[in-house]
């Protein structure tokens, strides 16, 4: 994987997280932030560590920030903060700028003034938490688009011993099972069709998110 290089502005629980997890992966990564207690807990961590108010533009030039190819802005409270640091890393061209967003209307402005990315942390846990607990079998899930996602569905005993065209998951959901994953993490890839499912393994499927909730609704009815 290509060494890259990121700076990431607010070293709050997200921030913080971001940098570990960016160095983890074998990436350079400046860490920003105007409180020095933080920066010295991160100093450790990151390639770099700085303690600068990031909404001062000459602050940012003198670190040479057009120079790093993705800064993420990980100010969340403080709106106009938050904004005008995103304001001045699109003017200094920063090739790509990825802000945390407190609400949706905080995510409209930073999308409208530059930022190619907005992620909203807390409302996405949210929706992910409710989905996991809300559902009888679903192990985990990613959000490709607002139109599709990929599932992990748990295999009950109920549908123990079924073969993969038992489901019709293509023809009743539009759906489609990519994988499926045995209690040992083993994964077969592509499985076919007359594959017998059992009890413990997990459906790995890709489909519009409406109608893998029909599905799993349905398989609810089949398994109780």
């Amino acid at each position: 994987m290509k060494r890259k290089q990121f700076v990431v502005i607010g070293l709050g629980r997200f921030g913080v997280s971001v940098t570990k997890t960016l160095i983890g992966n074998g990436h350079e990564v400046l860490a920003i932030d105007i409180d020095e207690h933080k920066v010295q807990e991160i100093s450790t961590d990151a390639s770099y560590a700085v303690q600068i108010d990031a909404t001062d533009e000459v602050a940012l030039e003198q670190l040479g920030i057009h120079k790093y190819s993705h800064a993420i802005v990980g100010i969340g409270e403080d709106l106009q903060a938050s904004i005008l640091i995103t304001l001045l890393l699109k003017e200094m061209e920063v090739e790509k700028i990825t802000a945390k967003a407190k609400d949706e209307h905080h995510g409209k402005v930073l999308t409208k003034i530059g930022a190619d990315q907005v992620i909203f942390p807390e409302r996405d846990m949210g929706r992910r938490l409710g989905n996991l607990i809300g559902s009888n079998h679903l192990v985990d899930y990613l959000e490709l688009s607002d139109d599709y996602h990929v599932e992990e569905i748990l295999v009950q005993k109920g549908m123990s011993h079924w073969k993969i065209e038992d489901l019709e998951v293509n023809r009743k959901y539009g759906c489609t099972i990519v994988a499926i994953k045995d209690r040992k993490q083993n994964i077969d890839i592509s499985p076919k069709q007359d594959r017998v499912l059992r009890e413990g393994e997990i459906l790995i499927l890709i489909g519009k998110p409406k109608s893998i909730q029909k599905m799993q609704k349905d398989y609810d009815k089949t398994v109780k």
